[in-house]
């Protein structure tokens, strides 16, 4: 991988791997990969539903992973590629974390805590500053979720073909 944007492409197509398994236990597809180095040192998807806990979203389960992986909380150096832009909770969980990068597919109108509703990673106030690209492989992740909302709407269990 000779350049950022096919390296975003890759780990971001590692998350949306998550997704899937979320989506297969019909939850809400959302997926995460923590990288440092170049490697995969954690992955996690959401199973708020499995787990009746509103904690339990990609980034979150990520993160603890990666902490108990490097033996450290501070994640400085890591890199998180979520298939969707971060709420609230897990925006703060990224800062005090310390996670350097956060790449994300799908913006999230509804509850975006990074770009869409409210710009926590970018407040200069806070004492950690994070870099943010969003939008990668954003049409693959956001199919995931329209597919699984959609076919909730209906009373179906979701399918995996998007």
């Amino acid at each position: 991988m000779n350049n950022k944007k096919s390296f975003d492409g890759y780990f971001m197509r590692e998350a949306i791997k998550e997704a899937r398994k979320a989506l297969k236990k019909d939850e809400v597809p959302v997926g995460a990969v923590i990288i440092k180095n170049g490697s995969v040192i954690a992955r996690a998807h959401n199973s708020v539903e499995k787990n009746m806990s509103s904690l339990m979203h990609a980034e979150i389960k990520a993160i603890k992973i990666a902490q108990k992986k490097t033996k450290n909380w501070r994640l400085t150096g890591c890199e998180l590629y979520v298939t969707l832009e971060p709420c609230l909770m897990c925006s703060g969980a990224i800062i005090l974390s310390r996670i350097s990068r956060l790449v994300y597919g799908a913006r999230d109108p509804k509850a975006g805590a990074v770009e869409s509703l409210y710009k926590t990673l970018s407040n200069k106030r806070l004492n950690h500053r994070v870099e943010i690209t969003g939008g990668i492989l954003e049409k693959e992740s956001s199919s995931l979720l329209k597919t699984f909302f959609r076919e909730r709407r209906k009373g179906l269990k979701p399918r995996l073909n998007p």
